[in-house]
């Protein structure tokens, strides 16, 4: 059974840093696509960060708005997630959700799973993130 936990959410002052963690269990991270989602209220759920790997190694997608304050990555040997965010900004306020793909595809972008969410099998249960004015 495969289980995705987020954590390292919480309250921040705007131009603060967080680093949101996805542990993975009962599925090999390295190599698969997966993805950072929020939500805020009142609002769906857009897609910030994805990662997937070719034969050049992992490529990652960023939101235009995250792009250079947000880093994706992962780490094999603890089969985790990782979102470091820096420069947090108030509108950066949602739940942050975790999500991974069993299927391997070294010919899809990060991308490709961040404008198709269905190709997502696992989600976490979200991890709150607040960004105080």
């Amino acid at each position: 059974q495969v289980q995705v936990v987020e954590s390292g959410g919480g309250l921040v002052q705007a131009g603060g840093s967080l680093r949101l963690s996805c542990v993975v269990s009962g599925l090999t991270v390295g190599g698969i696509p997966m993805g950072w989602f929020r939500q805020a209220p009142g609002k769906e759920r857009e897609r910030v960060s994805c990662i997937n790997r070719n034969q050049n190694g992992d490529i990652p997608w960023y939101l235009d708005s995250v792009k250079g304050r947000f880093t994706i990555s992962r780490d094999n040997a603890k089969n985790t997630l990782y979102l470091q965010m820096n420069s947090l900004k108030p509108e950066d306020t949602a739940i942050y959700y975790c999500a991974a793909s069993d299927k391997r595809n070294a010919y899809l972008s990060g991308g490709y799973y961040c404008y198709n969410q269905q190709a997502f099998t696992y989600w976490g249960q979200g991890t709150q993130v607040t960004v105080s004015s």
